[in-house]
């Protein structure tokens, strides 16, 4: 059995006092949360920002004091780990990452949980969102 690494984050920012984050709308026709599998030498932080920064053109700030890891299998034999971290963005301007990413959206936390399309992504939002909330 083959095990595989990817890590990301679910970018997040206040506009006018309300909580949006980042969905990726993905050319295989599904809605996700930036994320990318490891390169050899990289850290999981590293992974992170590399991949936000690939698929959406943001530079973020990276938060590890959240953490959380999916597992799933995405072909036989293969199983796969995903931790997912939170972000800020330091930058604004968004180009998608056109060979895997079709757009990126801003939308509100309340819609976000209805636009991910994976369960195991809107697990991860929901843990997210709370971690978010807890900062304040």
């Amino acid at each position: 059995m083959k095990k595989e690494y990817s890590y990301g984050a679910v970018v997040y920012r206040y506009m006018n006092q309300q909580l949006f984050v980042l969905l990726e709308h993905m050319a295989k026709g599904h809605t996700s949360i930036p994320k990318g599998h490891i390169e050899e030498g990289e850290t999981p932080l590293e992974c992170a920002h590399r991949e936000i920064k690939e698929e959406t053109n943001l530079d973020c700030v990276i938060d590890d004091s959240f953490s959380y890891t999916i597992t799933y299998s995405p072909l036989p034999n293969v199983i796969k780990d995903v931790t997912f971290f939170l972000a800020t963005p330091k930058t604004e301007t968004l180009l998608p990452q056109l060979c895997e990413v079709l757009s990126l959206e801003w939308v509100k936390e309340d819609r976000a949980l209805e636009m991910l399309t994976h369960d195991s992504d809107k697990e991860v939002m929901k843990n997210a969102l709370l971690a978010i909330k807890n900062k304040l």
